[in-house]
């Protein structure tokens, strides 16, 4: 299912993402964001978003140990495949290049929304997100949950998400704090 949102157009400006040189629009209008689901070519650009959104924007809130293997997620290629394969994925287009994306599992989890750091506040994730709770409805739950970072608790704070708990997880031996945060539909 494709989500078209306006008519992106190209600007004279670049960049290079996975030496791809892909143009980026000087002035970003929601309406020139283009949703679509994910297919397995988007993964490179994927994993670029998911690991520079990281290291940028997270790192006011972790520390540099965390940050580095948190983004070591994005080396995980089988994974990311199998996210694409598996569960609704979709990606936030402008012009040709990725920035932004959101998944989610076991039809009412959100288990990951990221938008490009230099993306940021530009409406791109709240779109991300009603297309979820949209697609959580469809699902036929009634609720949709999500596991999110310190970064990311007052976004969803903004969207009416309510904190069920604080909480501390381990992974790869670090341990991170977060937030189990749902929203009644």
């Amino acid at each position: 299912m494709n989500y078209f949102l306006g008519n992106g157009k190209n600007q004279d400006k670049f960049i290079i993402i996975n030496a791809i040189i892909s143009p980026i629009p000087q002035n970003i209008m929601i309406d020139e964001i283009e949703i679509r689901e994910a297919t397995l070519d988007d993964i490179p650009e994927i994993t670029t978003v998911f690991r520079d959104t990281i290291r940028t924007v997270n790192s006011r809130d972790y520390n540099e140990k965390q940050i580095q293997v948190w983004a070591s997620g994005a080396d995980d290629i089988d994974k990311w495949k199998k996210r694409i394969e598996k569960h609704y994925f979709i990606v936030a287009v402008i012009g040709d290049v990725i920035v932004g994306f959101s998944y989610l599992t076991n039809g009412n989890y959100l288990d990951g929304l990221f938008v490009h750091k230099d993306y940021q506040r530009k409406t791109i994730a709240s779109k991300l997100l009603r297309i979820m709770e949209s697609r959580v409805s469809i699902n036929g739950f009634d609720t949709i949950r999500s596991d999110v970072s310190i970064t990311a608790l007052p976004f969803f704070d903004s969207h009416f998400y309510e904190v069920e708990k604080k909480q501390k997880k381990s992974f790869k031996g670090l341990v991170f704090e977060n937030y189990i945060v749902y929203k009644d539909l």
